[in-house]
């Protein structure tokens, strides 16, 4: 049990620096991942403590074309250059493998055993090793036959969201298609999955003293990712009785009390006041008092009148106002709204003046220990 003395003074201090650094002390990883999801993966690994052992094939990782991105990619990784079409390149990773922990790789299926670093040779080497590898489209043996040939197409992140039904989810107002500069699959279906994957596998090969071969597909990662939409959707279609574009679906932007609204400026307000107190104090701070009770909890759904007129007064209250004004009044006003901030007016704010400079939190704050 943690005593009351142990806790520091002012907890967020230790935001500033990475105190879960140790966390994965001892764990080695090799790393054949290149580009964005399999660096993003041992880049968070590597923060929370592990040796990473990044190799590269000769001309190198196509990210470093990115410079700054390559860099915040892959700080505190050993990388090594290796010809990975000779035997001798083959059998420097092989060598890495010997007392590895894990080894990564973002080969399509058939590659790794081209190059005779299949599953069954790097166990024979290492039974304790897992070995994730990070798919587009996942492995021919967790398909149906009619969806494997899948297994061995090329595809960026794009092609991912796309496929999983993500992009679509991704509609403006009036239902046209948005791009997202934002690579969705890469990190959350990519990375984010293979790290608990890997996790979770050595535990259990440190228990049981036997490795595994973990595929992950970033598509199929996606699909799992879309949870509520599914869910929302066919709530929604039993209330309208057709199934709900994107744009109209529970949390798609139909909900007053759950959407953007745009201000005097051109800007945008976010509303996330989805529970009841949330919204019955947005509408006592916009003096809006006679829609308190226009709220889904209430049984006013989006497509009723009242729940469309409270949308409309809504609209109106913001588009009155700047961007700024409607900071100021929301400062101290705790009901789920915020300002929709530019990168640029993240990076300055408060809540992430530590992030960039230290490099080192991916959005851990841990506040006290044993």
């Amino acid at each position: 049990m943690v005593n009351s003395a142990q806790i520091p003074q002012n907890p967020l201090s230790n935001i500033t620096k990475n105190i879960m650094a140790d966390c994965l002390k001892g764990l080695k990883v090799v790393d054949l991942t290149r580009n964005l999801p399999g660096p993003f993966a041992t880049r968070l690994l590597a923060d929370l403590g592990a040796e990473i052992i990044k190799i590269e094939p000769k001309n190198g990782d196509p990210g470093r074309a990115f410079g700054e991105l390559f860099e915040a990619l892959n700080h505190g990784k050993h990388c090594e250059k290796v010809d990975f079409r000779s035997a001798e390149g083959i059998d420097t990773i092989k060598a890495y493998i010997k007392d590895a922990d894990v080894m990564l790789d973002s080969f399509r299926p058939e590659v790794l055993a081209g190059m005779g670093l299949d599953a069954a040779t790097l166990h024979a080497i290492n039974p304790k090793l897992v070995i994730v590898s990070i798919t587009g489209y996942g492995i021919a043996d967790a398909l149906n036959e009619s969806a494997a040939p899948w297994t061995a197409k090329a595809g960026h992140d794009i092609n991912f969201m796309a496929m999983s039904g993500t992009l679509a989810q991704l509609t403006t107002a009036s239902g046209e298609q948005a791009m997202p500069n934002m690579q969705f699959a890469d990190l959350a279906g990519g990375s984010d999955t293979a790290v608990i994957a890997l996790l979770a596998a050595v535990f259990a090969a440190k228990n049981t003293g036997r490795g595994r071969h973990i595929a992950v597909s970033m598509t199929h990662s996606l699909y799992h990712h879309l949870v509520m939409p599914k869910a929302t959707a066919n709530m929604m279609q039993d209330i309208s009785g057709r199934y709900p574009a994107p744009q109209q679906d529970f949390l798609g932007g139909i909900l007053p009390c759950y959407r953007l609204y745009k201000t005097q400026d051109g800007r945008h307000m976010a509303v996330g006041s989805l529970e009841l107190k949330f919204w019955q104090l947005l509408c006592r701070t916009l003096d809006l008092t006679e829609y308190a009770d226009a709220h889904w909890q209430r049984g006013f759904m989006p497509h009723t009148a009242a729940s469309k007129l409270a949308e409309q007064a809504m609209t109106d209250k913001f588009a009155s106002q700047t961007l700024t004004h409607w900071q100021a009044v929301f400062s101290d006003v705790d009901a789920c709204v915020t300002p929709v901030l530019t990168l640029a007016e993240a990076q300055k704010h408060p809540l992430f003046a530590h992030q960039d400079k230290y490099q080192a939190t991916a959005g851990w704050q841990v506040l006290a220990g044993a």
